[in-house]
């Protein structure tokens, strides 16, 4: 028994059964879920009508993530699911698709944030000691001054700098496209999420 993606075996809202005048056929097939599990790459074609190619991702660990208040993506790493909208199994699972709530290593962002803004975020000051500040030539100290102001980061991805892991959504789908790429959660999404995630705690 194949998966079907039919309705004619399905009753009518009276509760008839429907005649049977055909039996299964091939633009009605279903395949299985790909559960994509976080882990070492690996990504299987599936060849599908007209020829063309799904790319089931079984197994995958980082993705191309955007901060859109930033205007900048970089690709990092997944570090687990927190929340799922509609199953609580898939968080437990570990289990990847779309519109799941991951944790992602922030050290990328915080990397361009650094050369970008010329302010390190996440790094707890030492007492007495000032760390060594590597030498910049005028022309990079002028553009990180022009800089410096337009930052304005929301305290509540600040706080997760300071973790090291940031809340992100994932937009695409893994087990249709094989990649596993998103967007931080900023703003009032954030604050949804935060709330779901203590609420179930």
């Amino acid at each position: 028994m194949g998966i079907s993606r039919d309705s004619r075996h399905k009753r009518a809202a009276t509760g008839a059964k429907k005649a049977q005048f055909r039996k299964k056929r091939k633009f009605e097939l279903g395949r299985q879920p790909a559960n994509t599990k976080i882990g070492a790459k690996r990504i299987h074609s599936v060849r599908t009508r007209g020829g063309n190619e799904k790319f089931r991702a079984l197994r995958i660990e980082t993705g191309n993530f955007s901060w859109g208040s930033e205007g900048v993506a970089r690709k990092t790493r997944l570090a687990g699911v927190v929340y799922h909208p509609s199953n609580n199994e898939l968080v437990r699972t570990n289990t990847l698709t779309k519109a799941a709530i991951v944790q992602i290593d922030a050290t990328p962002f915080k990397q361009w944030f650094e050369t970008h803004y010329g302010i390190a975020l996440g790094k707890k000051k030492a007492t007495g000691e000032e760390e060594e500040e590597t030498k910049k030539s005028r022309k990079v100290e002028r553009k990180l001054a022009q800089r410096s102001g337009a930052s304005n980061i929301e305290s509540a991805v600040e706080h997760q700098f300071n973790a090291g892991r940031l809340y992100a959504a994932i937009s695409s789908r893994p087990g249709q496209s094989g990649r596993c790429d998103g967007y931080i959660l900023e703003g009032e999404e954030l604050a949804f999420y935060l709330r779901r995630l203590t609420a179930k705690k």
